[in-house]
């Protein structure tokens, strides 16, 4: 096992990770930056290093990383999610320098980070695919070909994307041609490469994923799934295992492909299969995370694996103690993103001092988090304050609890997800298990809440008032 795990990374992740780390004996290193000094996986960590100045490239300068992780006698390094976790380079330079990397090999990480070329090998395994283009297309007449050819509507996406960046929605021709261009342009900004994709859109889908875990020794199983489907602006925001929508038959089915896979294409680590889902259950392969994902801590909840910690014994050369007949799954599991974000205005980022912070505790409930009174949100980062998870045995109770926890989570000083969750919570669609990837655009009136004002807020407005009346 590893002496000393740096953490490249930052906020919930990396004190979960110097968590597991502390769990199994392994001492820790954070690093952050001058505006990071006080917080709290730094406070966390057995030691801790600034190693920059501008918060925008200290989680992404991957030479300094390793020199640090040398310097200061790392064994390995956890990348978290996010910033350098999927970037190859850095997989690279961390097997150059005789430093393990917490994930799997630089290959496959370049590998399964192009959708082209991944989605090739997922077809290759026997795992469906969406119909679309076998590879990049070439340009805009190719595009119609295709489109033609398996009918509209059809999606426009970057080879290279994530975080719902350089993808259209195309119902008919004009459409295509007037997105394509436009995805292109914004894959280039975002990933320095415009390669795009088309595959046929499917209406009205769930966002259903697997987790696998694999070690270096051809082992792997898969933790079951999670369903992803209600975001904002195809981002998470409410994560779920086991899904409602497949049964024990589809499940044992879809992850035995999925373990197919990964056996095949040499996989160790933690990482995630992602698919698109119809109303029939049929899934349909669109990318892999070869990383932790955010929404780890639900399937942890349900099958009693902690997967962070076998992310380091798996880098750490330990065989899995698992077969697949051993995992078994338990009850309901609901995550919920508590963002610095103001729902009603298309979820803008909040910036500010929390003021007030209480979090929710019971049986059955769990905060990732690394927020805290006096915690600064700022504009350098993800807006995510907190996960709240919660676990129950069966579904409707679990709705209840995390409805429950979440009218007890105070914060103040910044504009929060948690009014917007509620009403999701007590909303009959999602209690049914009848939602997509289109829930909020469907359901407008979980917006309809009224804006929380304390005793301290409420005074302070009426002494505006009065000071304003006096002053005219």
């Amino acid at each position: 096992m590893f002496k000393k795990v740096l953490i490249a990374n930052r906020g919930e992740i990396a004190c979960r990770i110097i968590r597991a780390c502390k769990e199994l004996g392994i001492q820790t290193v954070a690093i952050y930056n001058e505006i990071e000094a006080t917080a709290r996986h730094v406070k966390m960590a057995d030691e801790a290093y600034m190693i920059g100045v501008n918060p925008l490239d200290t989680y992404l300068n991957a030479e300094r990383i390793v020199d640090l992780a040398l310097e200061v006698g790392a064994d390995a390094i956890h990348p978290g999610y996010g910033f350098l976790a999927e970037n190859e380079h850095f997989a690279r330079l961390c097997e150059e320098k005789g430093i393990v990397f917490i994930g799997p090999n630089w290959k496959v990480i370049e590998l399964m980070g192009d959708k082209a070329r991944s989605k090739e090998v997922m077809k290759k395994a026997g795992v469906p695919t969406v119909p679309g283009s076998d590879g990049i297309l070439k340009d805009v007449e190719e595009a119609k070909a295709i489109a033609k050819e398996i009918g509209y509507p059809v999606l426009l996406k970057a080879s290279a994307g994530g975080g719902g960046r350089g993808i259209r929605i195309c119902r008919n021709e004009e459409e295509l041609v007037r997105n394509y261009e436009n995805a292109y342009n914004e894959a280039v900004k975002a990933f320095g490469r415009g390669d795009l994709l088309l595959e046929k859109y499917i209406e009205n889908p769930k966002h259903i994923e697997f987790q696998v875990l694999g070690d270096k020794y051809g082992n792997v199983i898969h933790l079951g799934e999670r369903d992803c489907s209600i975001q904002r602006r195809n981002q998470k925001l409410v994560e779920i295992a086991p899904s409602l929508l497949l049964t024990p038959e589809q499940r044992e089915y879809y992850g035995s492909l999925v373990v197919k896979a990964a056996k095949e294409i040499g996989y160790y680590s933690a990482g995630t299969m992602e698919f698109i889902a119809d109303e029939r259950g049929n899934l349909y392969f669109i990318e892999m995370n070869t990383r932790i994902q955010v929404e780890h801590p639900v399937t942890e909840m349900i099958t009693g694996i902690d997967i962070v910690k076998w992310q380091i014994r798996i880098a750490a050369g330990e065989k899995l103690r698992y077969a697949q007949e051993d995992i078994k799954f338990n009850g309901f599991s609901i995550e919920c993103r508590i963002n610095a974000e103001d729902p009603k205005k298309n979820f803008a980022p909040s910036i500010g001092t929390i003021e007030r912070y209480y979090v929710p505790g019971g049986f059955g409930i769990r905060v990732e988090h690394a927020a805290s009174k006096g915690y600064e949100i700022t504009a350098y980062y993800d807006s995510l304050i907190a996960k709240l998870i919660v676990w129950a045995p069966l579904w409707e109770v679990a709705v209840e609890r995390m409805r429950a926890a979440l009218e007890t989570y105070e914060i103040s000083g910044v504009k929060t997800t948690i009014p917007l969750l509620i009403n999701i919570m007590k909303e009959r669609d999602f209690r049914s298990g009848k939602f997509t990837t289109k829930y909020l655009e469907e359901h407008p009136e979980v917006f309809d809440y009224a804006e929380h004002r304390d005793k301290e807020d409420f005074v302070a407005f009426i002494s505006a008032a009065i000071a304003s009346y006096h002053g005219l």
